[in-house]
């Protein structure tokens, strides 16, 4: 039966959100409180075609509550917004976008969150599935929108679901598999609490059946404890040595719950822990889902990291120069910063209001510190009092005061462990303007990795909001 919808946000998420809902004969209203951004008015135009109603602005939400059946809000729409408060009062049902993708899911779905990992999980379980000869594509939270696909030819689909998309969910979100991967502080400022983050992560497998699977790493203690109260079956892995029961590692070898090889990594391969940690949980969600050894294989031996996660941007005088860019919280970057053993560590930005002060557990690792964004203060207290630290007004600037820092065989890493809204739009343009620095500063023939250059601009002026996904 046709419902009354209101969508709140017409960004890339809205859009698709909007167009389904109309598709499946429903009368739709949308509400744009920011209409500036690029490309809103193409899909205004576009949303106006298919007869839905465009509001632009903050309008009066309980007016608009009051004749409607569900509201969609996008990614973004924090739980205190306006719009949430005014549904919760109404009884209005509020439902994200992959709640409806998964709900309209024509086949199974794999779900993948965590605080930190997913993309990267996400993309490793579609290429061993793919390997398989399955049509397995990634989506949601990596890129193309989760309702788009659920039309598509897929046979299987692979869903990295954000925390800002978990909390809107309802008892129908029930995938055939869940991936957990770790949880710790992040994104403090969306969710109020970090009791309340770990309930959004939490509800991925909530309302999973009794026949369907979470895959929980069991190296993270309170994704253990969480995955004791699953509903489902949990498959867990682990990267500290073989255990009875779980996908685990023994040296670079993985294996299954009863000791059999499932993969074997040259001893030249250069894996972090969590590197091996995410190839046990795709391999785990993978095997759910009838790949076998011979696909995992073949798709980890073809896998290139993501880019801006631990991806290399140049070398010069002995020195690396490392683009983490994705690092948007301290779990991240301390997973990135124990992959080497000598750092000049370039860190800052938006902290989200969490904490920064376990970064000081890999002090002794760190040559020094440059810190970029807003507020330095906040990285200088967590690591000032342990090692060196100097602030940069810009990322050329603080390029070349690293490359002044670092010795031979050091790493100089961007792993921010913060959001990039205040100097930019996103991590990636963030990692795109260090690629730039450190290229233009490799080219300088006269100027070698370890000499100092002048600081010549000032901080990027970025749209400092958060982008939709």
């Amino acid at each position: 039966m046709a419902q009354r919808v209101l969508v709140v946000g017409l960004r890339a998420t809205g859009a698709v959100v909007v167009h389904w809902l109309r598709a499946r004969g429903d009368a739709v209203t949308v509400v744009e409180e920011r209409p500036g951004q690029a490309a809103y008015a193409e899909r205004r135009a576009a949303a106006e075609a298919a007869g839905v109603t465009v509001i632009e602005g903050s309008p009066d939400w309980s007016a608009l509550l009051a004749a409607t059946d569900l509201m969609v809000p996008s990614p973004g729409v924090v739980p205190r917004h306006p719009a949430m408060l005014a549904a919760v009062a109404a009884g209005v049902v509020v439902r994200g976008d992959l709640d409806l993708a998964v709900e309209a899911a024509k086949v199974p779905v794999v779900v993948v969150t965590g605080t930190n990992g997913k993309s990267t999980v996400t993309t490793l379980i579609s290429a061993m599935l793919e390997a398989a000869g399955m049509r397995a594509p990634a989506v949601g939270n990596i890129g193309r929108v989760a309702l788009d696909a659920v039309e598509s030819d897929a046979e299987i689909l692979v869903i990295e679901a954000s925390s800002f998309q978990l909390h809107s969910v309802t008892d129908t979100f029930a995938p055939a598999v869940a991936v957990l991967l770790n949880l710790a502080d992040d994104h403090l400022d969306w969710h109020g609490s970090f009791g309340a983050y770990v309930e959004a992560k939490r509800n991925a497998f909530r309302h999973q059946r009794p026949t369907d699977v979470l895959v929980a790493d069991l190296d993270d203690p309170l994704v253990a404890e969480l995955a004791s109260g699953a509903p489902g079956r949990v498959v867990g892995v682990t990267a500290t040595g073989f255990r009875p029961g779980a996908i685990s590692w023994t040296g670079l070898t993985l294996v299954d719950e009863r000791g059999s090889s499932i993969l074997e990594l040259d001893e030249t391969v250069r894996m972090a822990p969590h590197e091996l940690a995410n190839i046990a949980a795709a391999a785990a969600a993978a095997r759910v889902m009838a790949a076998d050894a011979v696909a995992i294989d073949r798709a980890v031996r073809g896998f290139t990291r993501l880019h801006h996660r631990t991806e290399l941007v140049g070398k010069a005088g002995g020195v690396e120069y490392v683009d983490d860019s994705k690092a948007t919280n301290p779990h991240a970057t301390l997973a990135a910063v124990r992959g080497y053993s000598s750092v000049v560590l370039l860190a800052g930005g938006d902290s989200k209001g969490v904490d920064l002060v376990p970064l000081a557990s890999v002090a002794d690792r760190l040559r020094g510190v440059v810190t970029i964004g807003d507020t330095p203060e906040e990285i200088e207290a967590a690591l000032g009092a342990h090692v060196p630290t100097v602030r940069a007004a810009s990322m050329r600037a603080a390029v070349r005061q690293a490359a002044a820092m670092a010795r031979p065989a050091d790493v100089v890493l961007l792993s921010p462990a913060c959001a990039s809204f205040d100097w930019y739009s996103s991590y990636s343009e963030r990692g795109d303007d260090f690629r730039r620095e450190v290229e233009a500063l490799l080219a300088e023939g006269e100027m070698g990795p370890n000499e100092m250059g002048p600081n010549e601009m000032g901080p990027n002026e970025m749209d400092p909001n958060e982008m939709d996904r």
